[in-house]
């Protein structure tokens, strides 16, 4: 009898629907399964992130590792058909291994004809911490239901930049991690039907920043409509000791944008009803969109089919032309110190800062697509 659609995970008990782990729930095409992590070591000279995503209804896998470093932006890309053992979590020289459930993990990037290769231990810092469900109907379709956890973390290994090598070591180098599932808009391009009629997607108002402190981090997300009725958000404390996270309340977001555009240069992040405030400044922005699938490149987006054979590609330009490419429109991972003054007194710490602002947003002033900051 043949295996058929046999995956290896099968041998365990980790079954939730009549299915061979091979397949989800749901036949929606845009159901996505992703790692995401980021890497830096507390100043602004280099900030690096990677991701590898599983689309099982698109019968594709695909991994990237984006970094900004001495004016340069480069990316590695790779992408392969999925097939049925989802445990396979390799990409062309790209893989993920989880070590300890929920603490530690294993990327690696092996070298090859491309200027970025990197063999790196996380471990958390806290307790992996589940964030809200995020969810969004248009014209009656599910647009977006994903859930998350959060982590920040310490990273371990080597790390190689062009002609630089790095040892990386857990006193001096941090970052942040999530991992994601459910529908988000992945794959190639669909046929616009009725989400087309008010001329794009939906208003896309977001900042999420996991702030990352010596003994402690502080997870902060919100997304808003055009309104800025809040759709997801949230704001927590979580202690490195394993006491119980402490929910902060409400986050208000004073976003001050360079003039001309809709890029954040600093930020305040408050809490409602509570004196605790947070001043962010910007250390190096890392425009993601560009390269590594997050939707601004026609031929490679996640989730994309490739062909039949692997693919690995490497992209390389200019710090600056990346930052023209994605313009208003791309999503930008900003490398952050974040200034705390709390309980503690004024304590300072770093992570990211990652902001997304699409479609018209009153509350900033943006009264439509194309609106930018005075």
């Amino acid at each position: 009898m043949s295996a058929g659609d046999l995956s290896p995970l099968d041998d365990f008990p980790f079954h939730q629907v009549p299915e061979s782990m091979a397949h989800v729930a749901t036949s929606d095409r845009n159901f996505y399964d992703r790692y995401y992590f980021n890497v830096h070591h507390r100043t602004g000279d280099l900030f690096l992130a990677l991701g590898v995503g599983q689309y099982p209804n698109l019968g594709v896998t695909d991994a990237f590792a984006a970094v900004v470093h001495r004016g340069v932006h480069r990316v590695v890309r790779a992408s392969r058909e999925l097939g049925a053992d989802r445990g396979d979590t390799a990409v062309g020289p790209f893989r993920v291994e989880v070590l300890e459930p929920l603490n530690r993990l294993r990327v690696v990037l092996e070298p090859g004809e491309y200027e970025l290769s990197f063999d790196l231990v996380w471990t958390g810092a806290i307790a992996a911490t589940r964030e809200p469900r995020q969810f969004l109907r248009r014209h009656g379709r599910v647009w977006m239901d994903s859930v998350r956890l959060a982590q920040t973390g310490r990273w371990a290994g080597t790390l190689r930049i062009g002609e630089d090598e790095y040892t990386v070591t857990p006193d001096t180098w941090w970052g942040s991690r999530d991992r994601s599932w459910g529908i988000r808009p992945v794959g190639e391009a669909e046929p616009a039907g009725i989400q087309g009629r008010d001329g794009g997607p939906p208003t896309f108002h977001w900042v999420y920043a996991p702030m990352q402190f010596d003994d402690f981090s502080i997870l902060v997300i919100a997304q808003e409509d055009e309104d800025g009725a809040r759709i997801v958000e949230e704001a927590v404390k979580v202690h490195g000791d394993g006491r119980p996270a402490e929910p902060l309340g409400r986050p208000e977001l004073e976003l001050h944008f360079t003039p001309g555009t809709r890029d954040v240069e600093t930020a305040v992040v408050t809490f409602a009803g509570r004196a605790e405030r947070i001043r962010v400044t910007q250390l190096i922005p890392l425009h993601l969109a560009v390269g590594s699938g997050y939707g601004l490149d026609a031929d490679w987006r996640h989730g994309m089919y490739q062909g039949p054979e692997p693919v690995v590609q490497q992209v390389v330009l200019p710090a600056a032309e990346a930052a023209a490419k994605s313009g208003m429109f791309g999503i930008t991972e900003r490398l952050s110190r974040f200034d705390y003054d709390g309980p503690e007194g004024v304590r300072t710490g770093y992570g990211l800062f990652e902001t997304l602002f699409i479609g018209a947003h009153r509350p900033s002033g943006f009264g439509d697509w194309l609106a930018v900051a005075p």
